[in-house]
């Protein structure tokens, strides 16, 4: 049985291509998930390898939909092999249950990995280059630098509760506690 796997990274974002490609290559069941492959724990992926049985193949649309990290890729597929479960990716052709499709695996695991790490490697040499031009990396303050050192001398008064202070400003009390932490300040 081919049982089907697709991901997206937001709820924005759609799934429909991915599950009309994996319902055209067979697959009787499809689960989904929609977060970011960074977390581990998927609940839509582990009820598709909890109903995987050996004989049956894990079907998903592109390998990065499965993993994030090559070591990732291969700690599910190793656990697919020992358990007699095949893998296919549709988009790289890829089909572990024969020996030219486990070599395929890995080389475009190894690529998919490099790939990602180019992408982080120019994204730090970017940041790099707009912080020595005098860049600020990062979200632009909710407060002007003077309402700022106004939050910051209402609390060291200490005369105005963190709520109060909050509601006045219309801050968080996290975005309150960042301010003083940036001015040094003990809270």
């Amino acid at each position: 049985m081919f049982i089907g796997y697709a991901r997206v990274s937001t709820h924005d974002q759609n799934l429909n291509l991915q599950k009309d490609a994996l319902k055209k290559s067979g697959c009787e069941k499809i689960f989904v998930d929609k977060k970011t492959g960074k977390h581990l724990n998927r609940e839509g992926l582990e009820k598709a390898l909890d109903v995987l049985r050996a004989g049956d193949t894990l079907v998903v649309w592109r390998l990065d939909r499965l993993a994030r990290s090559l070591k990732h890729l291969i700690d599910l597929i190793s656990h697919l092999e020992e358990n007699k479960i095949g893998f296919k990716s549709i988009t790289e052709a890829i089909d572990t249950t024969t020996s030219g499709g486990r070599l395929v695996f890995h080389i475009f695991g190894a690529l998919a990995e490099f790939e990602r790490n180019l992408i982080r490697d120019r994204t730090m040499a970017g940041l790099e280059a707009a912080r020595a031009r005098g860049k600020k990396g990062g979200r632009r303050h909710k407060l002007s630098d003077k309402q700022r050192a106004l939050v910051i001398k209402l609390h060291k008064d200490g005369k105005h509760s963190v709520k109060d202070i909050c509601e006045t400003m219309n801050i968080s009390k996290q975005t309150l506690y960042n301010y003083i932490g940036e001015a040094g300040v003990k809270k």
